[in-house]
């Protein structure tokens, strides 16, 4: 009980930790990818750094959207799921 004892805090400490902080990152990482790869053309996006477009043209890795100034390619990493997803609830 001794050893067990010395060492319950430090395991309790790893459950807490994993429970609020790694577990939800892996499955906010998880959506993000699964959301990455169910882009289709024609869909409406925000990207990370705040840029709104519609996606002309998907590629393996990049993206094409079409903005009000013109056409930027992306990567598709720099799109913004909690954002598309709340342009997309308005519409």
């Amino acid at each position: 009980m001794g050893q067990l004892g010395q060492f319950a805090p430090f395991l309790l400490m790893f459950v807490v930790i994993y429970f609020f902080m790694i577990r939800p990152q892996q499955k906010r990482a998880k959506n993000e990818k699964e959301f990455e790869s169910n882009l289709k053309v024609g869909d409406k996006i925000i990207t990370k750094s705040g840029f709104h477009g519609k996606v002309v043209e998907l590629a393996e890795t990049t993206v094409v959207i079409e903005t009000m100034s013109g056409k930027l390619k992306l990567e598709r990493s720099a799109i913004s799921l909690e954002l598309s997803a709340t342009l997309n609830k308005k519409a």
